[in-house]
């Protein structure tokens, strides 16, 4: 990965970027600090060389503008050696009113333009210093006037001087280079201490990270688990997160892995046991053709039980997955359907009583199959739970209607339910307590309930005795 591409190198390049920002928003200000600067320099030069320049003075000359300060006749070359040492081209006092000439220098020079020191603002000197860089005119005559520093014993009130604004030109030049590789210098040192600090509590976690999902992503149930951080920063939690996703998504896997061969034994299973169940029905019918009274009340619940269970097995044959089909709704007279499931329990096991306290005049509009089969789920976890332990030996089965729909409720004095398998109720594989039990009537009963828009709930479960709550609503219009 190229360097501009990556995370580390971006905030490389970010990083020199803003701190050249920040050093142009700080040079500015200084750049006009160091203009200033340097005019006053030059009028504290020039007020030194007015202090050496005065003579000895008496009543006759005190009031002269002309021979206040005078150079010795002839005397060209002190002059300019003045005015080079203070860098300027002229200098004049400003006292009492009266504009006092000190060294005159070339005082044809044009002055282009005149600034006063005093008074100015930060954005007037900013703006000043932005025009002599961008204007870049060397033999432009300027002239500058300010206060000299009280501090050096000062001549006069202001003290006046004329230069060339090339030499300020090129001394801000020469202070900006300065800045402009100081912050060069500075931008470098606090990048690589950026990068570094980045790529090593960042870029590298990071990186870690993405090994992890790549590999997760190419061999989930091979891959090894992420061992993350202790500590609290936003590093450290990602990686614990993405840690618990691999080890629930593996053991999801595992689950799946597991239910996909089971389902592929089911599949076979189902296919020999629909041909005994075929063989079953012929049988079957002709017990129904024995003159046994006995028989003939019985045989037809057992033929009902055999489709039921022939039904079963194609569906699952035809589906090929755990998903009930649709229920197809009808009116069902549920004290009927209650007794057959009784039926079904008692005979299975013989040993549990049943009580039945259903209402002869209520309907329900359900699918008769598949509330027979939630029927029996309840009771027969009921009856195991009943038998497993010894404790109680009631099943009570009751039924009332409401506005909008039908309630069963499935009762037993048994030793109730432990608080995983509370836990863990309505989940398939993972709702039984009991050797050998799969864990799967509650689940399918729960998911035939909710295909005819009810629900089955657990109302109570206690050392006295459990209590599952099933709603089946009537059909919308």
């Amino acid at each position: 990965m190229s360097l501009i591409r990556s995370l580390s190198g971006r905030l490389l390049i970010l990083t020199i970027i803003f701190v050249m920002l920040a050093e142009v928003l700080i040079f500015v200000p200084s750049l006009a600090r160091f203009r200033e600067d340097y005019l006053r320099e030059r009028l504290a030069a020039a007020n030194i060389v007015a202090i050496a320049m005065r003579g000895r003075e008496d009543d006759q000359n005190r009031d002269s503008d002309i021979d206040y300060f005078a150079v010795p006749p002839n005397n060209e070359f002190l002059e300019a050696r003045l005015l080079s040492s203070a860098e300027v081209r002229s200098i004049a006092l400003s006292e009492g009113g009266r504009r006092l000439p000190v060294l005159r220098g070339d005082w044809r020079d044009p002055v282009a333009e005149t600034f006063t020191l005093d008074g100015d603002t930060m954005l007037d000197k900013i703006i000043d210093a932005t025009i002599v860089l961008v204007r870049r005119e060397p033999d432009r005559v300027i002239r500058v006037i300010g206060a000299p520093d009280i501090e050096r014993n000062p001549m006069g009130d202001t003290v006046e001087v004329t230069l060339a604004e090339g030499q300020l030109y090129t001394a801000m030049l020469d202070f900006g280079l300065r800045v402009l590789k100081l912050s060069l210098v500075i931008s470098l040192l606090t990048a690589a201490l950026v990068f570094l600090s980045l790529n090593r509590w960042l870029v590298r976690p990071i990186r870690r990270l993405i090994g992890a999902m790549v590999d997760f992503r190419q061999s989930p149930e091979a891959a090894r688990i992420l061992d993350p951080g202790i500590g609290r920063t936003e590093i450290d939690e990602a990686e614990r997160e993405l840690s618990s996703m691999q080890t629930e998504v593996q053991a999801a896997l595992v689950q799946k892995t597991r239910l996909a061969s089971l389902g592929e034994a089911v599949a076979k299973i189902n296919h020999d046991l629909r041909n005994m169940l075929a063989s079953a029905q012929l049988l079957a019918d002709r017990l129904e053709r024995s003159d046994d009274p006995l028989v003939q009340r019985t045989a037809p619940k057992l033929l009902r039980s055999l489709d039921r269970a022939t039904d079963l097995c194609t569906r699952t044959l035809t589906f090929g997955s755990a998903d009930e089909p649709l229920p197809v709704r009808r009116r069902v007279r549920l004290s009927s359907l209650v007794d057959e499931v009784r039926e079904a329990v008692v005979a299975a096991t013989g040993g549990v009583d049943f009580t039945v306290d259903v209402p002869g005049y209520i309907y329900a509009e359900a699918d008769s199959d598949q509330l027979f089969r939630i029927l029996q789920n309840l009771t027969r976890n009921a009856e195991q739970a009943i038998t497993g332990t010894g404790k109680g030996n009631e099943i009570t089965v009751r039924a009332w209607r409401e506005a909008d729909g039908v309630v069963l409720d499935v009762a037993d004095d048994g030793p109730g339910m432990p608080k995983a398998a509370r836990e863990n109720l309505f989940k398939a594989f993972q709702g039984s307590v009991r050797k050998g039990g799969t864990g799967l009537g509650l689940h399918i009963a729960r998911e035939l309930a909710r295909g005819h828009g009810g629900d089955v709930t657990l109302l109570d479960s206690t050392c006295e005795g459990t209590t599952f709550r099933v709603t089946i609503p009537d059909m919308v219009d």
